[in-house]
Formats: structure tokens, sequence, C-alpha cells
């Protein structure tokens, strides 16, 4: 298999997987959080209990961890090809997940592990203590960070898609770069 091969194959896959990610912590964002705000407490903590505990499915799990590796090994793959184009891209979408990474393992799972530990909600004495400790405003300003940042690697990668598209056809689709259309499309 060539390095053009091995690149796309590492590419293509991390461009999906950050998708992925994108979209559910876009959902997250912008349907969940705001839903489960709305709650009584009982209801916050069991539902946060439930999805916190989905999330942990292995697909999500693949798709999550997937997106850092499939990233970072075309990052490299890229340093070491003659066309270095998509590299800036792939660059600047690894550091932005990484910082997603980061803050999750930081914040995120930290707080839904706290919740989590409060135990079933029929058996919680203070139900809007643990929901105060949790911590739901900090969770979700730091959630929105970790989107947008997914948010822009997705885009990053689908750039470097882009550059690496052109730089495979000779004579490619070069109007990706400059906004025109070739004459008859």
């Amino acid at each position: 298999m060539r390095l053009r091969s091995w690149q796309a194959a590492n590419l293509l896959p991390a461009t999906i997987a950050m998708g992925l990610v994108a979209g559910v912590f876009g959902d997250w964002a912008v349907t969940i959080m705001p839903g489960l705000r709305a709650t009584d407490d009982r209801t916050f903590v069991g539902a946060f209990q439930a999805l916190d505990r989905a999330i942990y499915s292995p697909l999500f799990m693949l798709t999550f961890t997937g997106a850092l590796v499939f990233t970072a090994v075309a990052a490299v793959l890229y340093v070491r090809g003659d066309d270095r184009s998509p590299l800036p891209w792939v660059a600047v979408a690894f550091g932005l997940y990484l910082a997603t990474f980061v803050i999750t393992m930081a914040v995120n799972v930290p707080l839904g592990n706290g919740l989590v530990a409060a135990g079933a909600p029929d058996r919680i004495a203070d139900l809007a203590a643990v929901r105060d400790a949790f911590d739901e405003t900090r969770w979700a300003r730091w959630h929105v960070v970790r989107t947008l940042a997914t948010a822009a690697a997705f885009g990053c990668l689908v750039r470097a898609l882009v550059l690496h598209a052109r730089a495979s056809v000779p004579g490619g689709p070069r109007w990706l770069d400059d906004g025109r259309r070739p004459a008859g499309r």
C-alpha cells in the first residue's frame, strides 16, 4: 500500500469519527442538557445517570478514541509524505480534539462520575444537594467548549480531505480551493 493510500485510510475514518463525536456533543449541547435543565431534581439525576451509562457503549468509546488515534496517525503519515498540504489542518484538528479529550477527562467525566456515585435517585435523601454538587452549569459550559472544539476539528479534517483529494488526482478539482466551479458544472 502506498503512503498516500495509508494517509487516506487514516484521514477518512478520522473525519467520520470526528463528525460523529461532534454530532453527539452537539446534540447534548442543544437538546439533552437544555431539556434536563427544565426537569425536577429526581428526573435530572435519574436521566443523567442513565444517559451517562449509555454513553459508555463500546461503539461510542471506539468512535471517541478512534477520532484521536486516527487523527494522530494521519498527522504522522502526512509528516512523512511529499504533499504536506493537509498537515496543518490535520495538526490543528489533532490539537483541538486533544483539548476536547483533556476537558472530557478533567471536567466532564469527574462531574458525571460524582453524580453516578450518589446512587439511585430513589435512595438519595437530598436530590437537590446532589444536583448542586454535580455543578450543572460548569459541566454544560465546558461541554460547549468541547463541542465547539470538536466541530472545528471536524471542519479542519474535511479541509484536509479536500486537499488530499486535490493532490491525488492529476489536474484534480482545483476549484475546491478558489471557490470557482469548472465550466459546465
